[in-house]
């Protein structure tokens, strides 16, 4: 491979020698030390060779006066590329001015990755950036990290580290979010522990507070589980703020109306494609009004930003997929409808218990009411029914 590489960085000719007697070529190469390779006989008077540039032109002058024939069959190296240059001479500016702006460009900044947001979105974090002075085609020299870190921290409080990294022409933004504060607890503030909502109990667990349940109780909503008020006999009663976890089986009951008549898209046409240059923040189109594909259509878009020889570019190619389509009106059946039921109700019953609640067993049931299905779910959860209620709104 670095053979080959000299070899095409010195230029290199393909020939096809043709003489009545070629040994003599061959002799007068070894005397003069030419380097012939990758040879190959077509007959005993001719066959293929390839010859450095400098020592094509030192055969050829000794082989003048021979009864000799050189067929030049391919040209190949820098040499020979830049000598067709020299007659197209805008070609070549072209060239230089494509490799210096690569050169020079390749000191500003053509790229931001942001590494490490979760919760704070990457636009308002490149927004600071951008109003920090640090965007596309910042001087990447010009950097001051520790500054910028301090203003844009001060801009966004949710971060609580910041760094860029510059490699060439793409910045490396890496963030570290804060980690809020969990909210105390006023041990002061005097409290029971109430249900919010009827249950089973299956199990308690008291910190602070008296336990006014016991594990196969039933209670209603509201009913105090920990009292914040207990009884000391001797010393009369003490009031503190009750903490603990009551675990109990709960029941639910959720319904909700489906139509049984929905609207569908209608199968989708031949996508359109319409593409867009962004330099920078410029954009160029190459397509007239979106309101041309129709009322209603999908939406599309992807971005590709340009690169060479692994250089970003500042050049974004913009591509706009657009599918128009009709609403048609669609009876379903009633299977399908309770199907839907069914999946939107247990979403809600799972976002009304919360992380820690279990859906034990669920009933489905529906009943039809012209173009409409009720659908019915009853299930059985296991979950935290326990809540704290200030002590002076039950004392009042």
């Amino acid at each position: 491979m670095l053979e080959e590489l000299v070899n095409r960085l010195r230029g290199q000719v393909r020939l096809r020698v043709e003489s009545t007697f070629p040994e003599r070529i061959m002799n007068l190469c070894a005397q003069r030390k030419l380097e012939l390779r990758d040879v190959r006989w077509e007959s005993s008077t001719a066959f293929f060779c390839v010859l450095t540039r400098r020592d094509f032109h030192l055969l050829r002058l000794l082989t003048r006066n021979l009864d000799c024939t050189l067929h030049v069959q391919k040209r190949e190296g820098a040499p020979f590329a830049l000598g067709k240059l020299r007659r197209r001479q805008a070609l070549a500016a072209c060239l230089v001015g494509c490799a210096l702006a690569l050169f020079f460009g390749s000191f500003f900044i053509w790229d931001i990755t942001v590494d490490g947001a979760v919760t704070v979105p990457e636009e308002k974090i490149l927004r600071a950036l951008e109003e920090n002075g640090v965007g596309f085609g910042t001087f990447g020299f010009s950097i001051d990290g520790e500054d910028l870190r301090n203003h844009i921290l001060l801009e966004i409080p949710e971060l609580s580290w910041l760094t860029v990294n510059v490699s060439g022409c793409r910045a490396y933004v890496q963030v570290r979010e804060r980690v809020p504060a969990p909210e105390l607890l006023n041990r002061r503030a005097p409290c029971n522990v109430t249900a919010r909502r009827d249950g089973l109990v299956l199990r308690v667990q008291a910190f602070l507070g008296k336990k006014c349940v016991l594990m196969g109780d039933t209670v209603e909503k509201d009913q105090i589980l920990i009292s914040g008020i207990e009884d000391l006999d001797t010393f009369g009663a003490r009031i503190t703020t009750a903490q603990g976890f009551v675990t109990a089986r709960t029941w639910y009951r959720l319904s909700a109306d489906f139509p049984l008549t929905i609207q569908e898209k209608s199968d989708q046409t031949e996508a359109k494609e319409c593409y867009s240059l962004i330099f920078g923040k410029q954009r160029i189109k190459f397509y007239g009004s979106s309101s041309y594909f129709g009322a209603t259509y999908d939406k599309i878009m992807t971005r590709q930003q340009l690169e060479l020889f692994g250089l970003p570019l500042p050049v974004t190619v913009e591509k706009e997929s657009y599918r128009p389509y009709e609403l048609l009106a669609r009876t379903r059946t009633a299977a399908e409808a309770e199907a839907e039921g069914k999946t939107v109700l247990t979403a809600y019953l799972t976002a009304l218990m919360g992380e820690d609640g279990e859906i034990r067993s669920t009933l489905v049931s529906s009943r039809q009411n012209g173009d409409v299905l009720r659908v019915t779910l009853s299930a059985e959860c296991v979950e935290e029914i326990g809540q704290t209620t200030a002590l002076e709104a039950e004392t009042g």
